[in-house]
């Protein structure tokens, strides 16, 4: 069964003319494989969750980037010679390589979940406690009160919508499909049926 670690809970905040930002890094461990979800601006964040878990940048076998938002990009200059996957191709160097609906060489799930941005994927995984979606921008929040009653989730303001309907649409196959979900930028929290 594969495992989900939130390495760095995603975070925004504005601190008065100035906003921070990171997302959730996550660390998924499936079919012997290491995969790392969008490793974020905050690289002494990062690397310090990775040493707690006595990891190294180069233990990583896959970096999943879920959308080219700079705030979850950032770091993958930490992981020079990691093969870097998004929603449906691996980049190694200068090959690029397709693929479709499961990460090569696991059971992760991968679903499109446009809206916040038209690349945007998320990941399902499988656990003990039942099906984790890193469902990164999808969902996320500023700094504050996080409502996850499911009228406040699909009516959950994204200044940064590139698609309205199509992140409504995103938002409702996640809430169908997921037990858990890990936001972007926020607390995982639990699907109420």
């Amino acid at each position: 069964m594969a495992t989900v670690k939130i390495l760095v809970e995603g975070y925004a905040r504005e601190e008065g003319e100035e906003v921070f930002a990171s997302p959730s890094t996550v660390l998924i461990e499936d079919s012997g494989k290491k995969v790392l979800v969008d490793p974020g601006t905050n690289k002494d964040l990062l690397l310090a969750a990775l040493e707690k878990e006595g990891i190294k940048p180069e233990d990583i076998d896959i970096l999943f980037l879920s959308h080219y938002h700079i705030d979850h990009t950032l770091n993958i200059r930490l992981f020079l010679n990691t093969p870097i996957y998004d929603g449906n191709t691996i980049y190694e160097g200068d090959k690029e390589s397709f693929y479709e609906n499961v990460i090569p060489g696991t059971t992760i799930q991968v679903i499109p979940t446009p809206g916040h941005a038209a690349e945007h994927c998320s990941l399902l995984v499988e656990t003990d406690e039942g099906k984790v979606c890193i469902a990164e921008d999808v969902f996320w929040w500023m700094d504050g009160e996080q409502k996850t009653d499911r009228e406040s989730l699909l009516s959950l303001k994204d200044p940064y919508v590139q698609d309205e309907q199509a992140l409504l649409e995103s938002r409702k196959k996640l809430l169908e499909v997921s037990d858990w979900i890990i936001p972007g930028h926020g607390k995982k929290f639990k699907i109420k049926n």
